[in-house]
C-alpha cells in the first residue's frame, strides 16, 4: 500500500511533496514548520510554532491511519541553539510516553519567520 497525504499547504504543490507518505506498516511526515495552515500566518513564538507543527503532524498521522504512539522516530531543526530550551518542554508533552529517538540540530530554514521544523517516522507492523 502507497499512500500520499495532503495537508493542503501552498508550498506541497509547489514543492512537489506530500506531507506524508504511507507505504505499508510505514508512514513518513515531511519536515512540517509552523505555520497555521487556516490562517496561512506564522506566529512568532518558537514554542507556538512547535505547537502547530505538531498539530499538523497529528493531523496527517490520523489522516494515514496512524497515531502519535506509532512515531518511532523524530528529528527536529531549530534556527537557534536558544530555541531548544523553549521547544524542549514542548515536544516533552507531545511525546510524553512516546520517547522516539530523536535527533535536533541547529541550521538555518528556507523561510526568515521560520523558527523550527520537525519531521517523523511512524512504524505500526
Amino acid at each position: 500500500m502507497h499512500k500520499l497525504i495532503s495537508t493542503g499547504s501552498p508550498f506541497e504543490e509547489t514543492a512537489g511533496y506530500s506531507r506524508a507518505v504511507v507505504s505499508g506498516d510505514w508512514c513518513f511526515v515531511s519536515g512540517t514548520t509552523g505555520y497555521d495552515y487556516k490562517t496561512m500566518t506564522m506566529p512568532d513564538d518558537v514554542a507556538e510554532q512547535a505547537r502547530n507543527a505538531l498539530a499538523t503532524i497529528d493531523r496527517a498521522l490520523t489522516e494515514a491511519g496512524f497515531e502519535r504512539g506509532h512515531v518511532v522516530r523524530a528529528r527536529y531543526v531549530v534556527t537557534e541553539m536558544a530555541h531548544a530550551d523553549t521547544v524542549f518542554p514542548v515536544l516533552g508533552e507531545f511525546f510524553a510516553g512516546i520517547r522516539p529517538a530523536a535527533t535536533m540540530t541547529v541550521s538555518d530554514l528556507i523561510k526568515p519567520e521560520m523558527k523550527v521544523e520537525i519531521d517523523v517516522t511512524a512504524f505500526k507492523g
